[in-house]
């Protein structure tokens, strides 16, 4: 047995752009050879992407993968693993991994383990694969498997007693909070318990509300971690297999991320994939003052640069003149673009147009949604005239309540808060000033009162209880399925929690229309939690 090098691609491929994803393939591949790796690993479906949904049914898919492959096999020297979509003359479609070395295919395995929760649609899509792929290369016995088949105990039990010494996985596994230290400590354990090798390489950027973090790692048969890749960031990384000790040497690795700036990460790459692969030039919000629209601010600098940001702030007559202080303070501390438009007129102007039908009829929520139409209609305008795209502000807490105007502060192409609980808000305000000389964001939106100042001394618990109760009830609700009954078993005030649920229940068809925005949790409001919008289900129990 031989010591070898193997090379990590932990990169992000362009849905759908296959050939363009060969190129940079086929360029990772060959500086890992300039830097002597022997064994190059991609992620899951590389030359496609993950997930291309239906992409994957376009009649010229197998075509333009037949090209990958030839793109691919210019590349000398080096054995290559990488993902692609394996259609078959019998009309069969798999997922699947290829071994290449010098254009020669040396083994091709089809995943055996197809997900179909959560973000997971592959039965849709893919056939299962039924036979384990080993092959030997200096000395080495090396099997191969597919993201969901590592959680297989039974399938990698199987791979095992093939006498492999590592396995390497190809993954495409998107990222919730705390995933990346799950998948590490979970990969420990079974790398000791079946006495292997593992390399793991996972896909990194956004796609559309996914987030893919990376995390790519390498560990010993002892459990040792000898590689951990740093999450959110594309490079190719290297690890040392020494034949004398017959484990990959430990290097030092990257330390995993405290939780705020786990997620402050995961946000800010998603905004930037998200707006720079749909082609917009820069990105228009509007900032009112308050900690949603300064937190998205900041992660919209942070994501794509100041000179691509504009913000506008669009006070009305309820609008404090501390808020027009602290925007404007912002907008200077981050360097962008920024304007005041003044909505009176326009607001007045509806009032005046709409009297005759709404006549003496007493003032509620209508008149606040004309505020917040109004701006969202300046929002559009400046988008359409300039290309920008517009970020929404809303976080999952109003989302889930429908504390939020359709057509208002929901109009937008991309939420970034979306999945983004307010109590988690406050704690991202925190750290994204812990991590300048200078707080970017103004003490006091962080400390005031929440207010959306549609009318006049308004906060947030007029409507809603503190969010921090309505936060952990939420999470009750939606992550853990738990029933109203349940909650209200936990401690919490029953006619609060009844309130709470009959808002999110109601407010599907608000959220339905919103745009779509990053996923952080185990159940957003896209793929994962898809409840009918007209049902008469019970909450009780």
């Amino acid at each position: 047995m031989k010591s070898f090098k193997i090379a990590i691609a932990q990169f992000s491929p362009h849905i759908g752009n296959i050939e363009a994803n060969a190129e940079k393939m086929q360029q990772l591949a060959n500086e890992a050879k300039a830097q002597k790796s022997d064994l190059i690993i991609f992620p899951e479906l590389s030359t496609i992407g993950y997930p291309a949904e239906d992409l994957l049914l376009r009649p010229s898919l197998s075509k333009r993968t037949q090209q990958a492959f030839e793109q691919l096999s210019k590349v000398k020297d080096i054995v290559m693993v990488f993902g692609f979509v394996n259609q078959t003359e019998d009309g069969q479609r798999y997922n699947s991994a290829a071994v290449m070395k010098d254009g020669k295919i040396l083994g091709i395995y089809n995943k055996q383990n197809l997900p179909n929760y959560g973000v997971f649609d592959e039965k849709r899509y893919f056939n299962e694969g039924h036979q384990h792929l080993v092959f030997e290369y200096l000395g080495h016995k090396f099997g191969v498997l597919i993201c969901e088949d590592i959680w297989s105990l039974n399938t990698v039990q199987q791979l095992a007693q093939l006498n492999v010494e590592t396995v390497l996985v190809l993954n495409a596994s998107p990222y919730e909070v705390g995933k990346p230290q799950h998948r590490i400590n979970t990969m420990q354990e079974l790398a000791k318990q079946l006495n292997i090798h593992l390399v793991y390489a996972n896909q990194v950027g956004g796609q559309d509300d996914l987030i893919f973090d990376g995390t790519s790692f390498v560990i010993n048969k002892d459990g040792a971690v000898a590689l951990q890749a740093p999450s959110f960031q594309q490079a190719l990384f290297y690890s040392d297999y020494l034949a004398e000790q017959q484990s990959y040497q430990v290097a030092e690795n990257t330390p995993t991320l405290d939780t705020m700036a786990e997620i402050y990460q995961a946000l800010v790459m998603s905004t930037r994939d998200y707006v720079q692969r749909s082609g917009f030039p820069g990105v228009i919000l509007g900032l009112s003052g308050g900690i949603d629209s300064a937190l998205t601010l900041a992660i919209a600098v942070d994501a794509i640069g100041a000179d691509k940001v504009q913000a506008v702030m669009m006070p009305y007559t309820y609008t404090s003149q501390i808020s027009v202080e602290d925007a404007a303070a912002q907008a200077k501390n981050m360097g962008i673009t920024f304007g005041i438009a003044e909505i009176n007129p326009i607001v007045n102007s509806f009032m005046q147009t709409l009297y005759p039908f709404f006549g003496n009829a007493p003032a509620d929520a209508t008149e606040e949604n004309l505020q917040a139409r109004t701006r969202g209609t300046l929002l559009m305008g400046l988008s359409n005239k300039f290309g920008n795209l517009v970020l929404s502000t809303g976080n999952k807490s109003e989302l889930s309540v429908g504390y939020c105007t359709l057509y208002g502060d929901m109009v937008g192409g991309f939420a970034v808060l979306k999945d983004v609980y307010k109590t988690i808000v406050f704690e991202l305000a925190k750290y994204r000033n812990s991590i300048s000389e200078t707080p970017v964001i103004p003490e006091r939106v962080i400390t005031r009162p929440p207010s959306a100042e549609l009318r006049p001394d308004q906060t947030d618990q007029d409507s809603l209880p503190a969010y921090d109760v309505l936060d952990a009830i939420l999470y009750a609700y939606i992550e853990e399925d738990m029933s109203q009954d349940d909650i209200i078993a936990k401690g919490f005030d029953a006619e609060v929690v009844k309130k709470v649920i009959r808002l999110v229940d109601f407010n599907e068809y608000k959220r339905r229309q919103g745009s779509i925005g990053p996923r952080i949790s185990s159940r957003a409001f896209s793929r994962e939690r898809r409840y009918p919008i007209i049902n008469g289900w019970k909450a009780g129990v």
